[in-house]
């Protein structure tokens, strides 16, 4: 693969047309949460810009974020993805294997020092020199390190990569780290989620390539544009939650009718990730709209936040166990007791004024 190539010489290989390459553009620029009048900006950068070096590292994971990636739902499917961005090293998708394929990856340090982008998809062992996690001889620790030293910018894929997942939970017995918590001199954009939406991925990848920086990135160093709602937000249950119809058993007539899963455990209110916005398959479903609650699978230390079925606490607010007719009773006397604290507050004040108009006299 020649990571000179431009991504508009690529998809005219592949046989994709003009039109369909300034509908990824511009749908890409949609995901990054762009104004229209940067397409363009995209549009030349994918025209005359060499691919940016991609190096994918595995470290403790199951794969699966690469599962998600290769499944990608872009309108040129996972072929384009391929071939959007230079994937020159993945030891899981390579056809070399071995010496020869980690020849590759140093050949690729060396040759593009400094401009490479480094996926890291799963965490490392730090326990006892790394040795519970093995790769060609050597540890994974000492894989990563030695490959980020180099590199423009690291991407941790996935939960584990992000925030330590399953591996990190306790009692942690490999001492599993997240990449932050080992590369402290790289600028790390996290994408979270186990696995994270493929789409994603392609897209910081067009905002680095496009613009040379990393993309705008929330408290936890997520990109805001993907990570800045709440599935429960966006969620087309959110009218059950609101109405106080809730699922209570997976085998009830209210998962039939798909009521809102939070009391199955759901942690849509409290996850932030684009599962609602952009789904999955094709953007035709995501875990909640196949009947299944949200898990909350793209936040810090979720496998220690458990149970993932049921609420650790019945909290009490506005319609979590009301009807309609209730609710509008709540409501109602609300904004009475909010009427008559005003007009308490402005007989105070009154009193106050008529007292300190009496005092000047």
């Amino acid at each position: 693969m020649q990571s000179n190539q431009t991504f508009a010489e690529i998809f005219q290989a592949r046989g994709v047309s003009r039109r369909d390459f300034l509908k990824f553009c511009t749908m890409t620029s949609v995901y990054l949460g762009l104004a229209p009048s940067m397409v363009p900006s995209v549009v030349e950068a994918m025209e005359k810009k060499p691919r940016t070096p991609v190096i994918w590292l595995h470290g403790l994971e199951c794969t699966c974020c690469t599962e998600s990636f290769i499944r990608s739902s872009h309108p040129t499917i996972e072929d384009l993805l391929f071939n959007m961005i230079s994937l020159d090293y993945d030891d899981a998708l390579s056809a070399a294997a071995g010496t020869q394929l980690e020849d590759v990856r140093r050949k690729i340090m060396k040759d593009y020092k400094g401009k490479y982008i480094l996926a890291v998809e799963g965490n490392a062992s730090t326990k006892d020199d790394g040795v519970y996690c093995m790769v060609g001889g050597d540890s994974f620790l000492n894989t990563l390190k030695e490959t980020a030293a180099d590199a423009a910018a690291i991407i941790a894929w996935g939960n584990c990569a992000s925030f330590g997942c399953v591996q990190n939970a306790h009692p942690n017995p490999t001492g599993a780290a997240p990449v932050s918590e080992i590369i402290k001199d790289k600028p790390i954009v996290k994408v979270s989620g186990c696995p994270p939406i493929s789409e994603v991925m392609t897209g910081v990848i067009t905002h680095f390539h496009t613009f040379g920086t990393l993309p705008e990135l929330d408290r936890l160093g997520r990109p805001k544009a993907f990570y800045n709602t709440r599935i429960h937000d966006k969620c087309y249950r959110r009218a059950f939650f609101d109405a106080g119809m809730f699922v209570r058993s997976f085998d009830d007539d209210s998962t039939r009718k798909g009521w809102c899963l939070y009391k199955m455990g759901c942690k849509g209110p409290t996850t932030y990730n684009s599962c609602s916005k952009i789904q999955w398959n094709g953007g035709t479903s995501f875990p909640i709209g196949s009947g299944h609650p949200c898990i909350g699978c793209s936040e810090p230390n979720f496998w220690d936040k458990g149970p993932f079925y049921t609420r650790k606490a019945e909290v009490s607010f506005l319609g979590s166990d009301s009807n309609a007719d209730k609710i509008g009773i709540v409501a109602v006397g609300a904004a009475a007791a909010g009427a008559a604290a005003h007009a308490a507050v402005t007989a105070v004040k009154k009193a106050k004024a008529d007292s300190s108009e009496k005092d000047k006299a």
